[in-house]
Formats: C-alpha cells, structure tokens, sequence
C-alpha cells in the first residue's frame, strides 16, 4: 500500500526477460549449471562451438527474468575468469518472449 492506494505491478514490467549468451571454456560448466541453478535459473541451453583461435569453448544461451539479469551475469564472469587469453564473452539482450512448449506458460513463467 502507497497512502490509501494499493500498489499494482505494471503488466508489461512483469514479464521483461533477457536472453544471456556466453562462451566459456568447457571445464567451467558444471560450476556455472550450479551457480545458476542457487539463483533459481533452469533451463540452460550448452552448444560446443570453437572459439577462433582459442579452440574448444561451450555456448551457453539461457532466458533469465530481468530481477536475476545482474547476479546471474556476475557469476558467469567470475567462475569462467581465469585471467588468461580466451576466457571468453558473455552478451545479455532483452528477449521479447518465451513460450513453455509443453504447458503453454508465457514469459517467465517459462524461463
């Protein structure tokens, strides 16, 4: 309650959502599955791509809701620095919309 209104959460905030895109060495995976699963995120998709002239990397694309967007960037760049050349990228963008094939569900509700 703001005074004698209560507060009503604007719609179109309520579902922003962000696609994170990142390559990282392939030995860090198991500890970013587990960094992002303690922040509540699922449904990691991982690709092996090769870096150019860095060799084998894994991509990982995941669709996060906006509220988790900074913790979840803060840990892919810290468990993936090793401070060598070719620790690879992380590029987060906003998603405009997800769809949970199985249920139906829309937004985050299917992140």
């Amino acid at each position: 309650m703001f005074g004698n209104v209560a507060y009503v959460p604007d719609p179109d905030q309520m579902h922003i959502m962000k696609m994170i895109t990142a390559v990282v060495r392939p030995f860090k995976l198991d500890d970013l599955r587990n960094a992002m699963a303690e922040l509540g995120v699922q449904g990691v998709t991982v690709t092996e791509v090769l870096e150019d002239g860095f060799g084998p990397r894994v991509k990982l694309e995941v669709a996060v809701a906006d509220s988790v967007l900074e913790p979840v960037l803060e840990a892919i760049a810290n468990i993936s620095r090793t401070g060598r050349v070719g620790d690879g990228s992380i590029i987060a963008g906003e998603l405009e919309q997800a769809i949970r094939i199985r249920t139906g569900e829309t937004g985050n509700a299917a992140t």
